[in-house]
């Protein structure tokens, strides 16, 4: 037996490579399926929950697959269903889904053939948007490194004020560990029954989580490219750039948004003062960009709000990192083509650079992509849940997919049909459309002779 063992690793090593190199996106998926099985089993054992009996298989996956794919949308209370252990179990769920599927896929192959070899070097360049190669290897290294000092930043700040407002210095350390973790990660995880709702107006625990939400959606390219040129903004790449600039613009637009339609809600936003309101806003408006968390009852906004959530979840955060939706860089993109074709110019460009025509193309395809899966997954559940409205379903479908993690109340009352359905919509949402097409394509389409041009009636 034991002069067996070292063949089958050898085995698995074989296996793993010739995945890699046959089809490096169907291992990534793989080895994002397999942990999110890993953590349903774990998360499917007695002590795992606060009663010590099984959770259900149904809560099990859709909470693993919660975790992972760094959503935040519970069918139990995350505070009071699950104990410690089932929580420290969500939360490794967390930062290894934080981490990113193409990378995770890249630790793996690191793990087995001890190297990084090419097919895993472009593997995880697809994910983090790397251009050069010879990065990629210390990209890892740094993914890793910064996103746990920064949340043991947040934390840090965090922790003080736990236990300030009644926490034991044992429950402030890891509720501020979890609260920082799950920011950082776009999870929206909390890990209290009540959650940040008695932290509306407090700008000490709530604008460490707002930085770790927004920091974590900018993307790990993002945040390596700034950190290099902090002093030379000139010199950040075109993707930081429209990365940065088009999610401030957008938390602009929310908070203004948000306090306009809420503002005289008295469920919500009426009847604070001045800066509750303000903080209460801001934190609405960052949040969408698949942050999770709130200090209102989502339930309780306007029509109008969840609309207008509907539309920042759908654009969610950067590409290769921790937020989800299209991306805010799709969003440029398209807006940019759009002022181009407006003023007439027969190139698409921004801050002194070309995009290229590939990069509208992907632009479009993920977008109508994205949009047809909603359509469907609403479709879907309407016909399971046929007495609730479009307005919440479109909103629960949307988070799901955007992996947001806010929610009208309308997921734990689902029946298993339902679960099942957002549980799918959120492993598509957090390994991407175009990930998921690329493991389903058997090979790609190389064409040697174009045919002639004709440009059809548009509009």
């Amino acid at each position: 037996m034991a002069r067996g063992l070292p063949g089958v690793l050898w085995s698995g090593r074989e296996l793993v490579d010739r995945l890699a190199r046959q089809s490096p996106a169907r291992l990534a998926l793989g080895v994002f399926a397999g942990v999110i099985a890993l953590v349903t089993v774990l998360l499917s054992m007695p002590w795992a929950t606060a009663s010590g009996q099984r959770a259900p298989f149904v809560d099990a996956l859709f909470t693993a697959t919660s975790a992972v794919c760094v959503t935040g949308l519970v069918t139990v209370d995350t505070g009071t269903y699950w104990s410690t252990a089932g929580q420290v179990v969500i939360l490794v769920g967390i930062k290894i889904g934080g981490l990113g599927v193409m990378t995770l896929a890249s630790i793996l192959g690191l793990a087995v053939s001890r190297r990084i070899g090419l097919t895993q070097r472009l593997l995880v360049t697809s994910e983090t948007k790397t251009t050069r190669l010879g990065e990629v290897g210390s990209l890892l290294r740094t993914v890793i490194v910064t996103s746990t000092a920064l949340e043991v930043m947040i934390a840090l700040v965090l922790v003080p004020r736990l236990r300030i407002v009644g926490d034991s210095w044992g429950e402030a350390a890891w509720h501020g560990l979890f609260y920082a973790v799950s920011a950082f990660n776009n999870a929206g995880f909390v890990p209290t029954a009540d959650g940040l709702t008695d932290f509306a107006g407090d700008w000490w625990m709530l604008m460490p989580i707002i930085i770790g939400v927004f920091i974590g959606s900018l993307g790990f390219p993002v945040i390596l490219n700034v950190a290099r040129k902090l002093r030379r903004p000139r010199r950040w790449s075109l993707h930081a750039k429209l990365t940065i600039v088009t999610s401030a613009a957008l938390v602009v637009f929310g908070t203004v948004m948000v306090a306009a339609f809420e503002w005289t809600n008295p469920a919500t936003l009426g009847g604070r003062d001045w800066n509750e309101t303000l903080l209460a806003s801001l934190f609405a408006g960052v949040m969408p960009r698949s942050g999770g968390f709130s200090t209102v009852d989502i339930a309780h906004m306007h029509e109008g709000t969840w609309l207008l959530n509907d539309a920042l979840m759908f654009v969610g955060g950067g590409s290769a990192s921790t937020a989800g939706g299209i991306k805010v860089t799709t969003l440029a993109v398209m807006l940019l083509a759009i002022r181009a074709e407006a003023r007439g110019d027969k190139d698409v460009e921004a801050y002194g650079r070309r995009i290229p025509r590939e990069a509208l193309q992907v632009a479009i395809a993920v977008s109508l992509v994205s949009a047809t899966i909603v359509l469907t997954a609403s479709l879907l559940l309407l016909a399971i849940v046929p007495e609730e409205t479009l307005d919440v379903v479109l909103f629960e479908v949307i988070s799901a997919f955007a992996t947001c993690g806010l929610s009208t109340g309308l997921t734990p009352t689902l029946p298993d049909a339902g679960k099942y359905v957002l549980t799918v919509l959120m492993f598509i949402g957090r390994t991407g459309t175009m990930t998921l097409a690329a493991a389903l394509a058997l090979r790609s389409r190389r064409r040697v002779i174009r045919l002639p041009e004709e440009r059809p009636i548009i509009g």
